[in-house]
């Protein structure tokens, strides 16, 4: 029987919990019928959707990284504030959308302090540059007296928002982006903005673009290059990775979260390389600011879109395996909770994402919110080093033999709970599992989801297909915790005293 080995003594790292951060972009729904719809029965006065809103909260988002994403390279963010009769409609040449710039700056920071979330921030590095990323750093965060910061107060914002976390670009080693540049032209530009930024506040935490996923050529080389010039000026380096079946592999695609772990893995080692090459004490740290289930074999590509008004755009219904791997991704975030500091499900609402909605109608949750939820409320303050013995492996097509069994645990000191995040990868196999946890805890709840039928989604009629099943029987006997776990399944067992 596998055997799932937790010690309070074992720590990983602390819990950063912007770990559970998500992203808006100006794409497709995620803005205006998403979070944004003046008119619609729950808008507040600010034309914010309440029961959007609600199930943000509920979703357990606390940081939001805006305003892009592709967007952002060819966006003008003066466009986007001031009085909104006055504002340009815009062709945003990501999306090949107009963009009606009805909702911008001093409109997102609003929804941030009601949906309780951090803003990131990310600045156009692509058609614009230095002066532009310090323009809008001077509107947001400076104290009347400047031009810029006068400029937010006359729009009714006196106090600084006091933004912290800036994202120096966008997947700028991309081809697709707008501004695409080399890693050296890169480096140069994202190390002279952040010095610039800097001279405004020094303390601000800066990402730098690292690479837009593992699969490009310059993967690890793009990393160094750009770590080499601006080492001493960010605070982190960015990943982006989404993931998919592919020709019906659901085995491998249930497996998806080794891709994710040796992607973290790599760019930690290109990061500690230029690290040890500068003889410097500072660690970068990284924010996984994209990730998620994608289906982009699906979606014809920016220049197969037809310029057109905002509307729907690659907005996937997700199935109880995708659920599964949603879970197992965030599994791999906390295991290396030390190093990943900031993660963004990408997107929040109707673009791949956890939050559906009706324009003028209803919202409800997509499966992959309950994984993400259950670990935003339930994962403690500090992350364990789990180990699996006796476990089965399953092959496949992919990543080749790899262990059934994908875990972490949290603990609370303060508590003494500990969290249990354990999902089944094989398909075919219901495994009972054993977790040695000695005397003094008792099983708080053993939640699970899974379905016979693996491609059931929820939909605005049936919102409810898919939910977190509650599983009895789990029970700690002389000291061991024993569960069962069906296949494909992804499972959350909370220790008390």
């Amino acid at each position: 029987m596998p055997r799932l080995v937790v010690d309070p003594a074992f720590v990983v790292g602390a819990v950063d919990r912007r770990l559970f951060g998500s992203f808006v972009e100006h794409m497709g729904r995620c803005v205006y019928t998403g979070i944004y719809e003046p008119g619609h029965p729950t808008a507040d006065p600010d034309g914010f959707r309440a029961d959007v809103l609600e199930l943000v909260r509920e979703l357990g988002v606390t940081a939001v990284r805006y305003p892009g994403g592709n967007f952002v390279s060819n966006y003008d963010w003066e466009d986007g504030v001031g009085p909104k009769d006055q504002r340009p409609r815009r062709l945003d040449l990501a999306w090949r959308a107009i963009e009606p710039n009805q909702f911008g700056t001093d409109e997102f920071v609003a929804w941030a302090g009601k949906a309780e979330v951090e803003p990131v921030w990310a600045v156009n590095l692509g058609t614009r540059g230095i002066k532009e990323a310090v323009d809008l750093l001077t509107y947001t965060n400076l104290p009347a007296g400047t031009e810029l910061s006068d400029r937010r107060v006359t729009n009714g914002h006196e106090a600084p928002y006091g933004i912290k976390v800036w994202c120096l670009g966008n997947e700028m080693d991309g081809p697709w982006q707008i501004g695409h540049k080399t890693a050296e032209e890169y480096a140069r530009l994202a190390e002279e903005t952040a010095n610039a930024m800097r001279r405004v506040d020094p303390d601000l935490e800066l990402v730098a673009c690292g690479s837009s996923n593992s699969g490009m050529p310059t993967f690890g080389e793009w990393e160094r290059v750009v770590l080499e010039r601006t080492y001493e000026l960010v605070d982190h380096v960015s990943l982006h990775a989404y993931y998919e079946p592919r020709d019906g592999d659901q085995t491998s695609f249930l497996a998806a979260a080794e891709e994710m772990d040796r992607m973290i893995t790599s760019v930690i080692a290109t990061a500690d390389h230029v690290k040890a090459l500068k003889r410097s004490d500072k660690e970068i740290t990284l924010s996984f600011d994209e990730w998620n289930v994608w289906r982009q074999q699906d979606f014809p590509g920016e220049l197969g879109l037809g310029i057109r008004e905002v509307g729907p755009l690659i907005e996937d219904t997700y199935t109880v395996d995708d659920a599964v791997v949603v879970g197992s991704l965030l599994i791999t975030l906390l295991r290396h909770a030390d190093r990943v500091k900031i993660a963004c499900l990408a997107q929040l609402v109707n673009v791949i994402a956890p939050i559906r909605t009706e324009p003028g109608g209803r919202a409800w949750r997509q499966s992959i919110f309950h994984p993400f939820a259950l670990t935003a409320k339930y994962a403690g303050p500090t992350v364990l080093r789990t180990a699996i013995s006796d476990g089965p492996e399953i092959d496949t097509k992919k990543f080749g033999r790899v262990p059934a069994l994908w875990s972490t645990a949290t603990y609370d000191e303060k508590t003494g709970e500990i969290a249990i995040f354990v999902v089944n990868r094989s398909e075919t196999d219901k495994l009972d599992l054993e977790v040695p946890v000695g005397s003094g805890l008792r099983v708080a709840q053993h939640l699970a989801l899974y379905d016979d039928d693996r491609t059931a989604v929820n939909t605005a009629d049936d919102p409810d297909r898919v939910v977190p099943r509650v599983i009895e029987g789990t029970e700690i006997v002389d000291g061991v915790c024993t569960a069962t776990l069906p296949p494909a399944s992804w499972h959350l067992i909370q220790l008390t005293v």
